[in-house]
């Protein structure tokens, strides 16, 4: 889910509180190891977190109740990206630039399956399940990658579904967060460099979504909790609320909530009233001593 720098004005309503919940007690920020660098989460029925390596691929998992955590899938030496955790509790990894996928067992970090996704040059980004699939982008390729999920069997092969329609490829990074339509009927997926989201069908046909003159510009990983979509705009350091309506072919930009630890954030996961976000500091030289951590914020509602 990386981005190039975009400027469009926004306004940022800031987060210091949080409800009292039964999450209140919980750490607020989670130290990564230095030089982590990174890009996904996934959380799953908790109380963990999944955070992915930019840097050598490695999944860290933390304990939201404490904060501690340790790296319990050691990576391939490529990147990963964006994640996913389904039923089984498998964690289906998009491997950036490396052009692949993994599937992990989230409770030991074994690997139960890699598939070799395009053999040119790629940047395979976000992941998400649905339509008993899992389905991952590609921002430098204009096509999505489909992998049959039946049960708990993983297929042996991917599918490729080429995108057409609305959505067109262009210089800089192009498809990123994707994330299930409102109606389960279909994806939704964020173009970074444009700023447009697409509400794309099983077939790969896309459709621009409206919203009413609004942009998404720097868009990353996304998240929908009912109708209501949270895109994160990772150089903007801002979260946008957007209620979509049941289709997902229309929706509005209600509010734009930041907080000042966020120092460029890649994607969101929920956990109870929360939002978790890995701060990826696209911004800042990557070294071995560079810290890293993520950030949660309360759950914010549409106005």
């Amino acid at each position: 889910m990386l981005k190039t720098l975009g400027t469009i004005a926004l306004t940022l309503a800031t987060l210091t509180t949080e409800p009292a919940t039964a999450t209140a007690e919980y750490p607020t920020s989670i130290s990564l190891p230095d030089g982590f660098r990174p890009e996904g989460i996934a959380i799953g029925s908790g109380p963990f977190a999944f955070v992915s390596s930019m840097a050598d691929g490695s999944i860290y998992r933390a304990d939201l109740r404490t904060g501690r955590g340790k790296v319990f899938s050691r990576g391939p030496g490529t990147p990963s990206l964006g994640m996913t955790i389904d039923r089984h509790g498998r964690l289906f990894v998009a491997g950036g630039t490396g052009g692949d996928a993994r599937v992990l067992d989230s409770r030991t970090g074994r690997v139960l399956a890699s598939y070799r996704l395009t053999s040119g040059k790629a940047f395979v980004n976000d992941v998400a399940i649905i339509n008993g699939a899992a389905w991952f982008t590609d921002s430098t390729n204009p096509v999505l990658y489909k992998l049959p999920l039946r049960g708990d069997r993983l297929p042996a092969k991917v599918e490729r579904i080429r995108l057409t329609g609305d959505l067109k490829y262009r210089a800089g990074f192009n498809a990123n967060g994707i994330t299930p339509a409102p109606d389960g009927r279909g994806l939704l997926v964020v173009q970074s460099n444009t700023g447009r989201l697409f509400r794309v069908g099983w077939s790969g046909a896309s459709r621009r979504v409206n919203l009413h003159g609004e942009s998404l510009r720097e868009g990353d990983g996304m998240l929908l909790r009912g109708r209501t979509l949270f895109a994160v705009q990772n150089r903007l350091n801002a979260v946008a609320v957007l209620p979509l309506n049941a289709s997902g072919t229309e929706g509005r930009v209600v509010r734009r909530v930041s907080d000042r630890r966020f120092d460029v954030p890649a994607t969101v996961a929920a956990f109870r009233s929360r939002l978790y976000l890995p701060n990826a500091r696209f911004s800042t030289e990557p070294t071995p001593r560079t810290p890293y951590r993520a950030i949660a914020i309360p759950r914010p509602e549409p106005r």
